[in-house]
């Protein structure tokens, strides 16, 4: 059997086991057992213990349930409501008024979490009830939150930049600064999307009932100062080389409760609730990624994945041929698949091709981020859209309906670092120097 067949026939039963509900974990270790048995003589048992010994002790992955935890304490905060209040006074003169809070709001929230899902129920809890009381249009509104909030994904400290660090062996600490750029051009791209919407239909955005003077916006923005100190001590020590994104995220777990007791919101059953939450996801990640790990080494021993890049070089394919490709490989799969997992599932299969092309692995990182931020915002698996019908109660097509301009965009944002990839990779080269 050749090797694209086998690996077809692999992926056949990855794919196979995960439809009957096959934990993801439980299904890559699976795949990556039935690959040694009988396309290599390693031993089973060896490699699976060595490899899950190997990957669970590795101290870039220490980052991650810490700031897992960081964004699980500020999501039981009053962050999203200081958030609202703080940017409500400087937004309201803007075409689209309002609507700007929950993209902003979600950029900042991102900053913080580093997780798609929780932006959105956090900033989704305050600003959908209030901005569909002043009258604002709900596609609108829910369009706004399903598709900034997967800013998470991509803002550091971001957790599934971790994720691909750890499974590329890449500075997670240059993914961070490489996400910085196109996460602001993101935001400026989603609040473009929605002053357009608001020249061309004025009508549909309420009136502005409140004034504000200079003071009194100065005054309201002294809600933003702790989030914006928070984010400064965790992205700035790691951009400045002060501190790991281990140390950073240990810093900010300690800021996170100081802002949560000052807020008056800090409580035993809150620590309690948060540590379990953040135990839960870390755990189900750390887990997943053993699994891939686990399938990537049992690749290593077959040679399908070397073997299968060369057979796919030797179609000549240009580097922007393959990532054309590719986004529409990892757009179908996201659609069934979550980020986490997408990332986990491909990265030992796709990177040989990477390499071999000449692409520099840092630029794919974010690339493969925004494409996979597409799979949080389309139906049957995106979990933006869970959280949000969770929070709204709204269909979950008419929420990927909402959502579909701002997929666009994320679209239209792969297209541009690919014809600019300095927009990635400018920060992390300076950053060397």
């Amino acid at each position: 059997m050749s090797d694209p067949m086998i690996m077809l026939s692999l992926l056949l039963l990855l794919l196979g086991l995960l439809s009957i509900g096959v934990w993801v974990a439980i299904a890559l270790m699976s795949v990556g057992a039935f690959a040694l048995l009988f396309f290599s003589s390693a031993p089973v048992g060896q490699v699976l213990a060595t490899t899950i010994w190997g990957q669970s002790h590795a101290w870039a992955l220490a980052a991650l349930p810490l700031f897992i935890l960081m964004g699980e304490i500020l999501l039981r905060s009053r962050m999203s409501e200081d958030m609202f209040k703080g940017l409500a006074p400087w937004l309201g003169g803007l075409p689209g008024r309002l609507l700007h809070v929950n993209i902003l709001g979600c950029a900042i929230f991102a900053a913080v979490s580093g997780s798609s899902a929780a932006t959105a129920a956090t900033i989704g809890k305050m600003s959908v009830p209030e901005l569909m009381e002043r009258g604002y249009p709900e596609r609108l509104v829910i369009g706004t939150l399903a598709g900034s909030a997967t800013l998470g994904l991509l803002i550091p400290p971001s957790i599934i930049l971790i994720v691909y660090g750890v499974a590329t062996d890449q500075s997670i600490a240059r993914l961070f600064i490489a996400g910085i750029l196109p996460g602001l051009m993101l935001v400026l791209m989603f609040g473009g999307y929605v002053v357009v919407r608001a020249l061309l239909d004025p009508a549909s955005i309420p009136a502005e009932t409140e004034s504000y003077t200079l003071w009194q916006k100065i005054k309201s923005s002294r809600r933003l100062i702790p989030v914006i100190v928070l984010i400064v001590g965790v992205i700035g020590s790691i951009y400045a080389g002060i501190a790991s994104p281990t140390d950073a995220a240990a810093l900010g777990v300690i800021f996170s409760l100081f802002l949560s007791w000052l807020s008056g919101t800090f409580s035993r059953k809150m620590l309690v609730e948060a540590v379990m939450g953040a135990t839960i996801t870390s755990a189900m990640i750390a887990f997943i990624l053993a699994g891939a790990a686990f399938l990537t080494v049992s690749m290593g021993f077959t040679g399908i994945p070397r073997n299968l890049a060369a057979w796919i070089g030797s179609f000549n394919l240009s580097p922007l041929a393959l990532l054309a490709a590719l986004t529409v490989f990892f757009i179908l799969l996201g659609c069934f698949l979550d980020g986490i997992s997408v990332v986990v599932l491909t990265t030992s299969i796709i990177m040989p091709m990477i390499n071999g092309a000449g692409i520099d692995p840092l630029w794919f990182g974010i690339y493969l981020v925004i494409v996979v931020e597409m799979s949080q915002i389309t139906p049957p698996v995106g979990f933006n859209l869970f959280v949000i019908q969770g929070l709204t109660g709204i269909n979950i097509l008419s929420i990927a309906r909402s959502a579909l301009p701002f997929f666009t965009l994320l679209l239209a944002a792969v297209f541009i670092i690919i014809a600019l990839p300095e927009i990635v990779t400018v920060l992390p080269n300076l950053m060397s120097r």
